[in-house]
């Protein structure tokens, strides 16, 4: 009797090509300038997250300076009864050779402890005249587009969604924030 390897190769092959494809480390800019980061970024688009599910637009987070690694944060988003939601936070930096690796939380500092109290804030693109950037969580269940104004050109809204994509992020499911100025 002979056996044939054919059907195990094939089967072999097929769960291969099921299996999910191990996620390549996102990669952060080179460096963060933490003075000039510092000050109000708009919200321009987002993935959907838990944390801005009643957030239906005007989303902004004013970043100030607080120490050499760390920032006072304060996020705004209007809700859709019209309703302003305002959170204060802090974040830290945890790559000191860049800054471009920070974490942050909304929690009390009684809390802070808590394994969960933090989450990444990575930024993965940034402008050289830190006009716009992009941030993100690195298992890329969050990300946002940011901008110093509450619009981007679309040449440039464009072009960072296909890096975001390049960088395997699903754009497809990225919410643009509407701003009252607009």
């Amino acid at each position: 009797m002979r056996l044939s390897l054919a059907p195990a190769a094939a089967a072999l092959l097929a769960l291969a090509l099921a299996a999910p494809a191990v996620a390549q480390d996102l990669v952060t800019v080179e460096k963060v300038d933490m003075v000039r980061y510092a000050g109000t970024w708009y919200e321009i688009a987002r993935l959907p997250n838990k944390l801005q599910a009643e957030c239906a637009g005007d989303v902004s987070t004013l970043f100030r300076l607080r120490g050499m690694r760390t920032y006072d944060i304060e996020t705004r988003c209007r809700r859709a009864d019209g309703s302003e939601e305002v959170d204060m936070g802090i974040a830290r930096v945890q790559d000191q050779a860049t800054n471009a690796k920070m974490e942050w939380r909304f929690l009390p500092l009684a809390l802070a402890w808590w394994p969960f109290a933090w989450t990444d804030y990575w930024i993965v693109d940034l402008a050289p005249d830190y006009t716009w950037a992009v941030a993100a969580v690195p298992t890329r269940e969050a990300m946002w587009i940011l901008a110093r104004k509450p619009d981007l050109d679309a040449a440039t809204y464009d072009r960072l969604v296909a890096k975001a994509r390049a960088m395997g992020f699903e754009t497809g499911k990225l919410i643009r924030t509407r701003h009252s100025a607009q």
